[in-house]
């Protein structure tokens, strides 16, 4: 039986980190589950977090997460604006996954109508071609739908709603307080027209008894008339890759006992920090968050992770001393393995003649790997796969090779031919692969020198079912708390 076509849903928010990612998700699989054809869409993000598509270009990582959960290959229409920040002012323009320059926060805010490109034209094309191919349409808006100031330039929010002609759910956390006045604020600064759009409200983030807020929930759909579709539990139970480094404050940054030590090194400017959310599941080890120089020196595996400012970040770990403990401990035994920008330092040094990061135009680098990269024009996005079935994408610029009269020695070798990475040992290897990790043979390959600490009857962690069943258990839980039946209610209503 042919499904009904639904309008197109947006998870509007009262604020940032309020939990619209997620949701969505977890809509995407709920769609999906039940027979339909979802897919995402966010207009614009921010993040340092990205991924490549198949087509190798680049989008926000919580798009791709979104189109897993719905079971469909990511795509630049998901996500066609993307801006990557480089500096408290400036960030990468990334648009239909390709980098189209920088941009000051002011001109891209306050003077987005005099840009040569017509963003909201792009957003909106974008989302055309996959409505026409998918149904429904899981939208996301982007931080507070009511902040006035930033209305005229809003690309994402209320006004992508009004063109798709969504139905917009509002979602609230309550877990930071003062849920009713944020609620009822961002619903009564809309205007009579947008204000039209809002269907319901999600209040997430709950904690304790959920019988304590019935009255709450019934004061919301008095004062808001709109109504309340659920009151969603925070959960820690359920781990579902998060969109930015915000949530890496909440992440272990301390040695444990009795377990194989991993150490990623926290660069100021760390990007792709999912790289590592296998090993924080993996029962063989413990992965921990460091710019400690005494933590560093225990680990037995340290990571050097990628940034958005390699030779920024390169700088500031030969100031606080990491560059030294990361030798001392390599020195000492432990494995050292560098991905993307943290690859680029282990080298001989990074040349930057086009002063694309600024005015330093060379900086030794650890002296781990006998390689030299010199940052250039043009960024390398694409996946790949190597080993017959291991897989990964790339999203980096610069070229590496090997320094000197230094051999090839690469640490892997793609389906295609090319060569990536160096070896220069087994405990001292760098890549520019992103998601390197999520081959479980990867893993064993990392551990192997610590195998005699490993117990025997530790398994292997199968990372890609791991993530099926999260998305599972994450639909279950929405459903549990949000009245499904009355959110389709809302999306085939046709008054």
């Amino acid at each position: 039986m042919k499904k009904p076509t639904l309008h197109p849903v947006m998870l509007a928010g009262t604020g940032s980190d309020v939990g619209k990612s997620v949701l969505a998700a977890a809509l995407c699989r709920i769609f999906r589950q039940d027979g339909y054809h979802p897919a995402p869409f966010k207009a614009q993000n921010m993040a340092l977090n990205s991924y490549a598509t198949p087509e190798g270009l680049e989008i926000g990582r919580a798009q791709a997460v979104q189109a897993e959960a719905a079971g469909i290959p990511c795509h630049t229409d998901m996500n066609p604006l993307l801006l990557k920040p480089q500096s408290d002012h400036t960030s990468q323009v990334v648009l239909h996954g390709r980098p189209i320059g920088s941009r000051d926060a002011y001109d891209f805010w306050r003077r987005g109508g005099q840009s040569p490109t017509d963003f909201r034209r792009e957003v909106c094309l974008a989302f055309d071609r996959l409505a026409s191919r998918y149904n429904p349409i899981v939208m996301e808006g982007a931080g507070s739908i009511s902040e006035l100031n930033l209305r005229a330039t809003d690309l994402v929010n209320l006004p992508m709603a009004r063109h798709a002609h969504a139905d917009v759910i509002l979602v609230g956390d309550i877990d930071r307080g003062g849920v009713f006045a944020s609620v009822y604020g961002s619903i009564a600064l809309q205007s009579d027209a947008d204000r039209a759009l809002i269907k319901g409200i999600i209040i997430n983030k709950f904690r304790g008894d959920l019988r304590l807020f019935d009255d709450g929930r019934r004061m919301l759909e008095q004062i808001c008339g709109v109504p309340v579709l659920g009151v969603v539990p925070f959960f820690t139970d359920i781990h579902i890759e998060e969109e930015d480094s915000v949530d890496l404050a909440a992440k272990s940054r301390e040695t444990a006992h009795g377990k194989v030590n991993v150490a990623v090194v926290l660069l100021r400017h760390l990007s792709n920090f999912t790289d590592f959310n296998v090993l924080e599941h993996d029962p063989r080890l413990h992965l921990f968050y460091t710019s400690n120089t005494d933590d560093l020196a225990k680990s037995d595996i340290i990571i050097i992770p990628g940034t958005k400012s390699t030779l920024s970040d390169l700088y500031e770990l030969r100031r606080n001393g990491c560059a030294q403990a990361i030798i001392g401990a390599h020195r000492r035994g432990a494995t050292v393995l560098g991905i993307c920008g943290g690859y680029q330092m282990m080298g001989v040094e990074v040349l930057d003649p086009q002063h694309l990061e600024g005015d330093v135009e060379r900086l030794p680098g650890l002296g781990l790997l006998p390689v030299t990269t010199t940052l250039a024009d043009g960024k390398t996005t694409r996946q790949v796969t190597f080993n017959g079935h291991w897989h990964g994408y790339e999203i980096h610029q610069g070229v590496t090779t090997p320094f000197g009269d230094a051999p090839l020695r690469p640490f892997v070798t793609f389906d295609d031919g090319q060569a990536d990475g160096y070896v220069a040992d087994e405990r001292c290897m760098g890549t520019y692969i992103h998601g390197i990790l999520d081959n479980p043979e990867m893993v064993d390959r990392l551990l192997a020198p610590f195998s005699d600490r490993i117990l025997s009857a530790a398994e292997p962690f199968d990372y890609q079912t791991f993530k099926e069943r999260q998305y599972d258990l994450l639909a279950d839980h929405v459903r549990k708390y949000v009245d499904i039946d009355h959110l389709y209610q809302i999306l085939q209503d046709h008054d």
